[in-house]
C-alpha cells in the first residue's frame, strides 16, 4: 500500500506524504539544548503535534522526554489544586513508564508520586507535586524535557496558571541555586500562553503578572516553503509518476497557501483522490496541472472542513476580530501592524493574517477568498459595501449567489 496525503491527526513518514521537517527540528532542538522554556503557539492544523512527536524521537538519545496531552484531562481535573495535581500525576506516571521503564522502576520520587496518586483521599497540592517532580529530575542521569500538547484545554483556568507559576519558580531557582528542575519545558497550542495573566491579589484585578514571562521567543517558521513542498511532491511523483512539473506545482501550492500545512496537504489530497474522470480530467497527468490545481481550489473553497469551521467560530467568538477582518478583506481597508492591538494579535494568533511590510495582510489567498466569500454572503454586507468590495484589485474565487467563478479584476 502506497503512502497518502493526510490532514487528520498525526502525520508519520512511513504512512504519509509529508514535508521533511528535519531543519525545523534542528532549530527547535537548539532551544532545548540551551535549557529554554517556550511555547509553540500556531494556528489550528499547523503541524504542532506532528512536530512534537518527531522532536521527541530526535531528543530521545540525550534527554528523557515526557510528552503529555492536556486533551485527556476533563474539566473536573481543573476544579482545584488537588484534582489537577492528581490528574497530572497520573498522566506523568504513564508517560514516564512509556518513555523509560527503567527510570520509572528505579525512581523513589516516582514511587512516592505513584503512592500519592493511588491514595487520592490524602490529597496532593501543587507545592508537593513539584517537590516530587524536582526529586525525580534530580535522581536521573539524563536531563528531563517536559512537553505538553493542547494546553489550550486549560488556558483559561486559574489552576493551570498556578501550575505555570510553579514551573516559573523552579526555573528561576535552577538558575539562582543550581537546583534540579525540568531542563526544558515546551507548551504547544493555539493561544500564546506567554501572554496569559495571573492575578496577584484577587481584590486588585488591575495588578497582573504573567506566570510564563520566562518563556523564550519561538521564532521557528513552521510553514512550508516552495522547496519543502517540492520535496513532498517528489516523493509522490516517484510512486505515482504523473509527469507533473514539480517546480511549477510546488510554486502554485505555495502561491495560494503561503505554506499553511493543512491547506497544502488538503489540496494535494484532493488532486490525488477527489479529481478524476467525473471531474473532467482524463488522467492523473491532467489532474496535476494548473487546471487541475484550480479545480481543487474551487472544491476546497466549497467544502466544510474543521479548519474553516474553526476560523468562522473564532470570528463569532470575538466580534472585534470579525469587524477588523471585514474591514481588511471585504472593504479593502489598509491596516497598519500594531503589536499592541488586541484584534491584530488575535488575527495573527489564529492564522487569519500575517505581517508584511509593516502592514496586516491576509495570511494566504485561500483564507482571503474564503472570508471574502463569507462576508459577501452575509446579509449585513449587502448594499453600499458591495460597491467597495467590487473595487478590490485581486485574482480570486468569488461566490456569486449560486456560482463559483474565477474573477480577474
Amino acid at each position: 500500500m502506497r503512502k497518502y496525503f493526510n490532514v487528520t491527526g498525526l502525520c508519520t513518514p512511513d504512512k504519509h506524504y509529508m514535508v521533511d521537517i528535519s531543519r525545523k527540528l534542528v532549530q527547535i532542538q537548539r532551544l532545548v539544548d540551551r535549557g529554554f522554556y517556550f511555547t509553540i503557539n500556531r494556528a489550528r492544523q499547523y503541524g504542532k503535534t506532528t512536530t512534537l512527536v518527531a522532536l521527541e524521537k530526535t531528543l530521545a538519545d540525550r534527554y528523557l522526554v515526557i510528552r503529555l496531552d492536556f486533551q485527556v484531562l476533563s474539566s473536573a481535573s481543573f476544579q482545584n489544586e488537588n484534582t489537577f495535581s492528581l490528574a497530572f500525576a497520573s498522566c506523568f506516571l504513564k508517560a514516564v513508564w512509556i518513555a523509560d521503564k527503567e527510570s520509572a522502576a528505579d525512581s523513589t520520587a516516582l514511587a512516592e508520586l505513584c503512592k500519592r496518586e493511588g491514595e487520592r483521599d490524602c490529597g496532593l497540592d501543587l507545592r508537593r507535586l513539584f517537590q516530587l517532580l524536582q526529586n525525580f529530575c534530580e535522581s536521573l542521569q539524563k536531563p528531563v524535557v517536559l512537553m505538553i500538547d493542547e494546553v489550550d484545554s486549560a488556558a483559561n483556568n486559574q489552576v493551570f496558571l498556578d501550575f505555570l507559576a510553579q514551573l516559573r519558580y523552579y526555573y528561576l531557582e535552577r538558575a539562582a541555586q543550581n537546583s534540579a528542575a525540568f531542563h526544558s519545558v515546551i507548551l504547544a497550542g493555539v493561544y500564546d500562553v506567554k501572554n496569559l495573566k495571573r492575578k496577584l491579589r484577587g481584590d486588585e484585578e488591575h495588578k497582573t503578572n504573567s506566570p510564563w514571562n520566562i518563556a523564550a521567543d519561538f521564532d521557528v517558521d513552521m510553514s512550508f516553503d516552495v522547496d519543502d513542498i517540492a520535496g513532498m511532491l517528489q516523493a509522490y511523483e516517484s510512486d505515482v509518476q504523473t509527469g507533473m512539473d514539480i517546480g511549477k506545482m510546488a510554486a502554485l501550492l505555495y502561491e495560494y497557501t503561503s505554506g499553511y500545512p493543512f491547506l497544502v496537504s488538503r489540496l494535494c489530497m484532493m488532486m490525488d483522490e477527489k479529481l478524476g474522470k467525473e471531474s473532467g480530467f482524463a488522467s492523473e497527468k491532467e489532474v496535476w496541472t494548473k487546471e487541475g490545481f484550480l479545480a481543487a481550489v474551487r472544491m476546497l473553497l466549497m467544502e466544510k472542513n474543521t479548519l474553516f469551521e474553526s476560523l468562522l467560530d473564532k470570528m463569532e467568538a470575538y466580534p472585534s476580530l470579525k469587524q477588523m477582518l471585514r474591514e481588511l478583506l471585504f472593504a479593502g481597508k489598509e491596516i497598519s501592524y500594531n503589536a499592541l492591538d488586541p484584534s491584530i494579535a488575535l488575527a495573527l494568533m489564529f492564522g487569519f493574517v500575517k505581517k508584511q511590510n509593516h502592514a496586516v495582510v491576509p495570511a494566504n489567498r485561500i483564507f482571503d477568498t474564503l472570508l471574502y466569500n463569507f462576508f459577501l454572503s452575509q446579509q449585513e454586507t449587502q448594499g453600499e459595501e458591495i460597491s467597495l468590495a467590487s473595487q478590490k484589485d485581486k485574482n480570486q474565487f468569488v461566490l456569486d449567489e449560486k456560482t463559483l467563478i474565477e474573477a480577474v479584476v
